[in-house]
């Protein structure tokens, strides 16, 4: 298996335990802010209750620049904040019920789809265009199958594509490709391709 590379996170983290941790804290509270950000960019559309929003990118980001474990504690971070009563999530709302909602399969594949986005830059995918598609693909792909596999449960059999995914698919083709194009180009500014040891 291909040894474990920076992510961009990597780049300035502080070589003492201390510091590092306090880094480590600061980033995934950041991370976590940006994508509450993110989530304020919501186009309600009018033929299914899960809306337009910039999560998805935001939180594939978040994996790719800070890696599997922060990305997805960011996520989880930003979760916990809107349940505990923040105006975090799409339309600045808030609570538990929230994440309960028909939207709750996303929320849980936010989480998979960060850890898995910042696995594969981990593994160096972010490093060139062609597998930073693939690895925008497949953190989509994941957001996806939960986001669904949700709304099978609660809208007819029939619905649940033309509802929670047809929708979709041009927006997250959009930001695939801003996401794969700009994840290569900033390690070419950057310089920045040697192992993490």
């Amino acid at each position: 298996m291909q040894q474990r590379v920076l992510t961009y996170a990597d780049l300035w983290r502080p070589s003492s335990k201390e510091s590092a941790i306090v880094y480590d804290v600061m980033l995934v509270m950041a991370g976590s802010w940006a994508l509450a950000l993110f989530a304020q960019i919501a186009i309600p559309l009018p033929h299914t209750p899960v809306p337009i929003t910039g999560q998805s990118f935001a939180v594939l980001m978040l994996g790719v620049l800070l890696g599997s474990r922060k990305g997805a504690a960011s996520v989880m971070a930003y979760l916990a904040q809107g349940a505990c009563g923040l105006p975090f999530f799409a339309g600045g709302k808030a609570g538990l019920a929230i994440l309960s909602g028909v939207t709750a399969g996303y929320f849980a594949g936010f989480v998979a789809a960060a850890y898995v986005a910042g696995w594969l830059a981990e593994k160096g995918a972010d490093r060139n265009v062609f597998t930073s598609v693939l690895a925008m693909l497949v953190g989509t792909a994941v957001i996806f199958a939960f986001g669904l596999s949700w709304l099978s449960f609660i809208l007819p059999a029939g619905s649940v594509l033309a509802l929670g995914l047809y929708p979709f698919l041009p927006g997250a083709l959009i930001k695939l490709v801003a996401a794969a194009v700009l994840l290569p180009a900033g390690w070419a500014f950057l310089g920045k391709t040697h192992s993490h040891k």
